[in-house]
């Protein structure tokens, strides 16, 4: 029998204004790539989500988080290994569920990235 929940999120989409660069950073933290042409890229997490990037123009307030969050299952490997890449991860935060940190997205959007509380198979 599966276990799994019956629903997921299929697509995220993000506006970029730079799809060959977002692209590269998203590669980069371990997404793989799987379509895309001039006007879109298209890239798959865990799970089978796919990360929709399109051009546009992010807001103006580069403070602002993206519209999503990322959750791994080795927070301080992952944190470790990025910071090695030199994708700068802020300090990890223990919090009342999750422990976490962030990181920046080429055009500055902060992306949250969660330790995992899955339960059961996903």
């Amino acid at each position: 029998m599966d276990e799994r929940p019956p629903v997921w999120i299929g697509h995220a989409v993000h506006r970029v204004s730079d799809l060959e660069q977002s692209a590269e950073f998203w590669r980069e933290i371990g997404l793989r790539e799987v379509g895309r042409d001039e006007n879109v890229v298209v890239l798959e997490l865990r799970g089978g989500t796919h990360l929709i990037l399109l051009p546009g123009t992010p807001a103006e307030d580069t403070d602002e988080d993206a519209p999503f969050d990322l959750m791994v299952d080795d927070l301080e490997a992952i944190h470790e290994q990025w910071h090695s890449r030199g994708l700068d991860p802020s300090p990890i935060q223990h919090g009342r569920i999750h422990a976490a940190f962030s990181v920046r997205d080429p055009d500055g959007y902060k992306v949250t990235v969660n330790n995992s509380h899955v339960v059961g198979p996903v």
